[in-house]
């Protein structure tokens, strides 16, 4: 395992038990108490403690190795492996994120001539999990973020060629909001311009990965729903890990 520049080894599984330890937090302490009521309970009892201690037991190991091989192991912030799927080479760009920024550097790094800004759509009222709100708290980008709503991006039409929106717009958890950020993403997009889409899917390898957790994402139905709603149409689809998809879009004519 190499990190990059910048990144501890295991710094992304870390980040994740940090702004995720409530939850690891309540997973032990119910198998504590599974464990201290183990010998003074029936049979029938013993059953259900299992029942529920097992599952708890994997999906907390499941999704810190799962994260950890994501996030750490394969290169997800080697950007070049996104730079390849573009038509081209930006000359503006813009990264939207919701208040946790470990990307922007990254593309600032890859497109070192062209001009980028970065948007924070962070919205206290709406994105209430302690997760993200830790999340932002942790926050370290050396680039400053434009605080923006995700619904009037205060940028003119067509401006930017290229758009990012990396593990961002699940945090908008009401999928009308969500059409809305990609409609304004499109308004401010040349019209050859692309937007690049990177989120886990709601689906079978995240749910043995994550367990319910899995509900914080989002189907690959209900996304091209929303690609569809916002006059975005899918120009390209691959996986980067079998736990993490990356559209890349483009303005329907």
């Amino acid at each position: 395992m190499i990190a990059l520049p910048g990144r501890t080894p295991y710094q992304g599984v870390l980040q994740i038990l940090a702004f995720n330890r409530h939850k690891y937090l309540a997973g032990l302490a119910v198998l504590v108490a599974a464990t201290l009521a183990w010998p003074f309970s029936p049979p029938l009892c013993r059953e259900a403690l299992v029942l529920g201690a097992v599952p708890a037991v994997f999906w907390m190991a499941a999704s810190l190795l799962v994260s950890h091989y994501v996030y750490d192991i394969f290169p997800l912030y080697d950007f070049r492996r996104l730079a390849r799927v573009l038509a081209r080479r930006p000359e503006q760009w813009i990264n939207i994120h919701s208040g946790w920024d470990e990307t922007s550097e990254r593309l600032a790094e890859i497109f070192p001539l062209s001009g980028g800004q970065v948007v924070d759509i962070f919205d206290a009222r709406m994105m209430t999990e302690t997760s993200i709100r830790r999340a932002r708290k942790a926050n370290h980008c050396k680039i400053p973020a434009t605080p923006a709503n995700y619904g009037t991006l205060p940028f003119d039409d067509g401006f930017f060629d290229t758009a990012f929106s990396i593990f961002a717009a699940h945090e908008l958890r009401h999928h009308q909001q969500r059409v809305r950020l990609l409609c304004e993403i499109a308004r401010i997009l040349a019209p050859e311009g692309e937007l690049v889409l990177v989120e886990h899917i709601r689906d079978w390898r995240n749910f043995l990965a994550f367990g319910p957790g899995f509900l914080h994402f989002f189907s690959r139905r209900t996304w091209r729903s929303a690609f569809s709603e916002a006059g975005l149409i899918v120009r390209s689809e691959l996986a980067m890990t079998p736990f993490v998809q990356v559209y890349v879009l483009r303005r329907s004519l």
